[in-house]
């Protein structure tokens, strides 16, 4: 037979007919040779035949007698083929069960194709004519490319999902599937699922579905649970894809509506969902802070926490009076459990954003006068320091904290930090100097009267009681009519049956005796505490464990092998020589005045045949974390020009741990990065004993604060926040080592990994 003329030119000699009866003549004789064709199985212009056919076929003519030669060139090996034969199964299959059958085998075989337009095309034919029973022969294989990182792939059900969506809301009502007033809104549910898959990273997808996204929010019904589930789902989507910024604020304002129903379990989801998107989205959750401010007095607890959470993810430098008079309010009031969470959380914010020292002094004393037996072990030398460094609020803090405990010794950080300000500025307090608020009058023998009842009060503990003792100390070298009285009062402790303060008060006697000209200069004002330098490596690594709180005196490190297993942990955490760990120290100095003798100072003291106790100065505070590195980081707050909208990233996910890091620079010291990490649990059961450390090159200096906790609950129900404060100067591309320990499922875990994708805001 000779060669079938080209589509184009069939297309060509049909526009030419002058009639209609013309055009059927040409038809039926084009038609009549596609057939004869077909019937000897002629392969090489089966192609060409079943693509002028289909042109027939949408001038209105019957063309169903190509079934089969569609199956055929969907079998072909040639991509052309394959092509015009899935286009001709869109057009000409009917519901015969058999060329359905066969058609579900074909379609099967290409989805599982190793070339990714032949996918293509089978995804687009299942997605046009797919029956029940087809698209549930074939789900696996269409899972399968769902979890494909392919977006060629991805995105080919998306156009056909969106056409049913919309179709869903426009159209009439059906009493079938109609549930208080929503079209089958368990259809529109499951719909809203897979796009929120499908448009996961991929712009394309995404792009198609903004509209349809933007009118399910604008045109569902919110009077009724039915369409609150249907609008949860579309936020939920919203911010899985990567949609228009218009349409973010969309979805947070209809979480902000949520937080305005009656009922507690919608509440409670949109507080969970917006706690998820503040990182991202943080100025538009900002418009609704009064309203999650109203949540912290909800009855329900859950939702109170949820409130509480996010209210701290809200505090900024611009923010943070509103929003911490708001906080210190639900501290006072709200249950016991909430407390701890709440001060510790009041105590980050507060060293982050505080506009002043005398500000952060008040929060923290505040919280300690409310909380203070709920707070962290390291709340008491963190004020401690700050108040040590904060050289013109010393009057003012030491009369403050005389008020406070005047009685009530109950809170017992608050009278340990009170004891140690009066032994360090007792001077200040009983000259009346205050120039911040009006001065009070008091004598020593009034200040020794409330160290006194602070050593015999029940609530003390032995911590606080030697606060008190080396308290009463300081003032020998800082009073002047009442030395004597301090000297009977130190005698009588040197018989306590607490080791401790025993051990201190004989100390302190035998300064009184036998070394009373070192006196003065061994308890003279802790200096301000400067920032450390090392001589070795410009990097510090801290973790965030607790130590046990000694702040009356710094004691030596232990000789013998711990200093080199803490070396070896920490180079096991850095893994290679480019990287120094440096095991951070509180160093103290003594006085030049006192040369050698300090070295023989109570050496002829012997207690219960033990070696003599090496002495250390008394006004030197524990503090469980070193003093920061960085200029500029502890006389200031955390930032009140900052930069924002530095892309957050995902530093670690593994085993259902996830941690993210968030990012602050300051417009005025632009070479400090603060990095907050947010650690979160996905399993069932809470990671508990969390630990966090890292390490960075030589180039940088890190300093590690203290975390929110150390339990990440489960089910991602709430996050560990932590706070990094990298410095810079050379603003080289940030790289940082990871080393996370924790205990999950009765085993202990331990993990390390490398980051190396922060965005470039925040290192250049």
């Amino acid at each position: 037979m000779p060669a079938p003329i080209r589509l184009r030119e069939l297309i060509r000699t049909i526009r030419t007919a002058r009639t209609q009866a013309e055009e059927r003549e040409m038809i039926q004789k084009e038609c009549a040779a596609i057939r004869s064709s077909f019937r000897e199985e002629d392969n090489t212009y089966r192609c060409r035949n079943v693509a002028k056919l289909l042109y027939m076929h949408m001038l209105g003519y019957p063309a169903h007698f190509g079934q089969l030669e569609c199956l055929k060139l969907i079998a072909s090996q040639k991509f052309t083929d394959k092509r015009i034969g899935y286009l001709g199964a869109m057009l000409l299959l009917d519901e015969r069960q058999d060329v359905h059958l066969l058609m579900t085998n074909c379609i099967k075989n290409d989805l599982n194709h190793s070339t990714q337009y032949v996918q293509g095309l089978a995804l687009c034919t299942l997605g046009c004519m797919g029956s029940s029973e087809m698209c549930r022969d074939l789900a696996g294989e269409v899972e399968k490319l769902l979890k494909t990182s392919n977006s060629y792939l991805r995105k080919k059900l998306v156009p056909q999902l969106v056409r049913i969506l919309k179709n869903l809301i426009m159209s009439g009502y059906s009493p079938e599937h109609d549930v208080s007033g929503i079209s089958d809104p368990f259809l529109q549910v499951r719909i809203l699922r897979l796009l929120r898959i499908l448009g996961r990273n991929d712009d394309d997808s995404s792009e198609a579905m903004n509209d349809i996204l933007a009118q399910v929010a604008t045109n569902t019904e919110t009077s009724k649970n039915v369409g609150n589930a249907i609008l949860y789902e579309t936020v939920l989507t919203i911010m899985d894809i990567k949609s228009e910024s218009g349409l973010r604020v969309l979805a947070i304002n209809i979480l902000g509506r949520f937080l305005l129903n009656n009922d507690k379990n919608i509440r409670y989801v949109a507080l969970t969902s917006l706690l998820k998107t503040v990182q991202t989205d943080h100025n538009a959750v900002q418009r609704h802070r009064s309203t999650i401010v109203d949540c912290l007095k909800d009855l329900d607890v859950s939702i109170k926490r949820r409130a509480m959470e996010l209210s701290f993810a809200l505090v900024n430098g611009n923010n943070i009076r509103g929003m911490m008079k708001e906080l210190l309010y639900f501290l006072d009031s709200c249950e016991p459990e909430f407390k701890a969470d709440c001060a510790s959380g009041i105590f980050l914010a507060a060293e982050k954003y505080a506009p002043s020292k005398r500000w952060h002094i008040d929060t923290i004393m505040r919280v300690l006068t409310t909380a203070g037996s709920y707070v962290r072990d390291d709340a008491v030398p963190n004020l401690i320091q700050l108040i040590t460094n904060s050289v013109e609020m010393h009057a003012y803090t030491v009369q403050r904290l005389y008020k406070a405990i005047l009685g009530d010794y109950s809170q017992q950080p608050l009278v340990q930090v009170a004891a140690w300000c009066i032994g360090e500025y007792g001077d200040l307090l009983v000259s009346g100097q205050c120039e911040e608020e009006e001065p009070i009058q008091v004598t020593e023998d009034e200040v020794l009267d409330i160290l006194e009842s602070v050593l015999i009060s029940n609530m003390s503990t032995s911590v606080t009681r030697g606060y008190a003792l080396t308290a009463i100390m300081k003032l020998s070298t800082r009073f002047t009519c009442t030395v004597n009285r301090i000297k009977k009062v130190v005698s009588i402790y040197g018989s306590s049956i607490d080791v401790e303060l025993q051990q201190r008060a004989v100390e302190y006697n035998a300064l009184f005796k036998k070394y009373d000209h070192m006196r003065s200069a061994l308890l003279e004002r802790m200096p301000v505490m400067e920032k450390v330098t090392t001589n070795g490596p410009t990097e510090i690594v801290q973790t965030n464990g607790e130590t046990e709180p000694a702040p009356l005196e710094t004691k030596p490190p232990p000789s013998g092998p711990q200093p080199t297993s803490q070396a070896n942990d920490l180079l096991d955490l850095l893994g290679g020589n480019d990287i120094t760990p440096v095991i951070p120290t509180v160093p103290t100095s003594k006085p030049a005045s006192a040369g050698g003798e300090l070295l023989d100072l109570l050496g002829d003291i012997n207690l219960t045949g033990a070696p003599a106790a090496t002495p250390a100065p008394a006004s030197v505070p524990q503090i469980s974390q070193p003093p920061f590195l960085l200029d500029g980081l502890s006389s200031q707050p955390l930032f009140n020009d900052i930069t924002t909208g530095i892309p957050s990233i995902t530093a670690y996910s593994k085993n259902g741990l996830k941690i993210e890091f968030t990012f602050e620079r300051s417009n005025t010291n632009p070479s400090v990065t603060v990095i907050t990490i947010q650690a979160s649990n996905s399993t069932e059961l809470d990671m508990t004993d969390f630990v966090f450390q890292a390490a960075v090159p030589k180039t940088f200096q890190l300093q590690l604060l203290s975390p929110s906790s150390s339990i990440v609950p489960a089910f991602n129900t709430g996050t560990i926040t932590q706070v990094i404060k990298v410095l810079n100067p050379q603003k080289q591309q940030l790289r940082m080592r990871i080393k996370l320990t924790y205990n999950h499922k009765g085993s202990a875990m331990q993990d390390l990994a490398e980051v190396n994708n922060f965005p470039p805001q925040s290192w250049q």
